[in-house]
Parts: C-alpha cells; structure tokens; sequence
C-alpha cells in the first residue's frame, strides 16, 4: 500500500458500489475501504496523526469528479 491523498480516500469512501468498516482498538481507529471483497483503501488514526493508504491500482476505483 502506498500513501494517498484525502481527496482520493473520500473519493473511494463515498462511492455507494463501496463498503467499509471501522475497526478501534485503544487510541488507534482503522477504516477499510473493499470492493467486491478486496480492500482497496484505508485510514489510519492514531492520536493525532492521520494517513490514507491505497492498494496497488486503487486509481481504477475512483469516480470522476466533475
């Protein structure tokens, strides 16, 4: 998995052919994005510090934006 932008995670988050889920454990929360069973996405949130990951070839999901 590679860092991603925002922008690209909310992109993959708000996408209804999506799902997610929420795992929190302590002061670390952890959101997967899957499509079809395949994780495609995720967040890391720890104190304070936040990143997004992508899976290799996760640009294919994205939804064009207007």
């Amino acid at each position: 998995m590679k860092l991603i932008m925002q922008s690209e995670f909310e992109n993959l988050r708000l996408n209804d052919n999506h799902e997610y889920g929420i795992d929190t454990c302590g002061n670390k929360q952890v959101i997967k994005i899957y499509c079809n069973d395949l994780l495609i996405a995720k967040k890391i949130t720890q104190k304070k510090s936040v990143r997004y990951f992508g899976a290799k070839g996760y640009e294919g999901f994205l939804t064009s934006q207007d």
